[in-house]
């Protein structure tokens, strides 16, 4: 495995990997994290995948080995789609020999995935650069405006401008609180308890997730969470022409089965793998299923 930096527009490094089979294992896909994640969601779908095609893993600005935005505003979702396809041009580079866009090479047009807040960015860089993507897999995610949908409910899009408000004014001490409090088995009980399948996870598969996510900083979380929860791509459903597959799962809370199944409707032709008993962490709850379909789906379309 290799790793380098992109340059993001602003000047913005961009940390990624890059993984899997050299030029002519036919198109490679780039893996988008949920927001506060750090890769965990693709622990064993990305070293299955890599040992067929290119595989690209990325970190979002202020995430993992990502430093935080030299422009604070730059948070949104179009500026995560703008900085993964910076990322598809440097680990083309690095991959061997230039391959700056288009056509050329295994990373000039790759299969999109996302998990989460990926699906949001998938969706956006295929809205914005339509000539890098071969595909979409879309993994217990939404088209846009999650907040909304949160557990069937607008309770957290109402509240969200008062936790915003409050994590602005103290934000020394809400940082000492979640490194203190987020990775702690106390932390991961109250997961399984409120929306991971705890008899499905493990907590080595899942604590990577809760101590990532008491690095970030909580400013820059509440404003990229804020950013997606304004962002729609609904619109450019019925006129996705690339092979999609959307994979959901029947418990998951965060983004409900039944925007997974609005997207299937709207999208020509996509394909709708549903996890039964998984919830919003289904790669990592059912990783042999979620692996086996992916790779089916990217034999079949690439």
């Amino acid at each position: 495995m290799r790793d380098g930096y992109a340059v993001a527009g602003d000047g913005t490094p961009i940390y990624y990997t890059l993984a899997g089979p050299l030029p002519g294992a036919g198109p490679g896909i780039c893996l988008s994290d949920g927001i506060g994640c750090d890769g965990f969601a693709w622990k064993y779908l990305e070293p299955g995948l890599a040992a067929r095609r290119a595989v690209v893993h990325w970190n979002y600005r202020g995430h993992g080995r990502t430093p935080l935005p030299r422009d604070p505003d730059r948070i949104t979702i179009a500026d995560c789609a703008d900085d993964l396809i910076a990322v598809l041009d440097a680990a083309a580079r690095h991959q061997r020999g230039p391959h700056p866009g288009g056509e050329a090479g295994p990373l000039g047009r790759v299969f999109l995935a996302g998990h989460s807040m990926g699906v949001q960015v998938c969706l956006e860089a295929l809205r914005r650069h339509p000539e890098r993507v071969a595909g979409l897999v879309l993994v217990c995610g939404s088209y846009g405006t999650p907040l909304r949908t949160f557990k069937n409910s607008r309770l957290l899009e109402d509240a969200l401008p008062a936790i915003r408000l409050a994590i602005h004014a103290v934000p020394r001490a809400m940082t000492a609180l979640l490194r203190t409090a987020l990775p702690t088995q106390l932390a991961y009980r109250v997961a399984t308890l409120t929306e991971v399948n705890g008899t499905l996870v493990r907590p080595a598969d899942f604590m990577p997730y809760l101590e990532h996510m008491s690095q970030v900083d909580p400013r820059l979380f509440i404003d990229m969470l804020a950013a997606a929860g304004r962002h729609t791509a609904r619109e450019l459903l019925p006129t996705i022409a690339v092979p999609t597959l959307i994979i959901a799962a029947d418990q998951d809370g965060f983004t409900p089965l039944a925007l997974s199944e609005e997207m299937h409707r709207l999208i020509p032709g996509s394909e709708l793998h549903v996890v039964r008993g998984g919830s919003h962490t289904a790669p990592i709850e059912r990783p042999e299923e979620v692996t086996t379909r992916i790779v089916r789906f990217l034999e079949e379309h690439g």
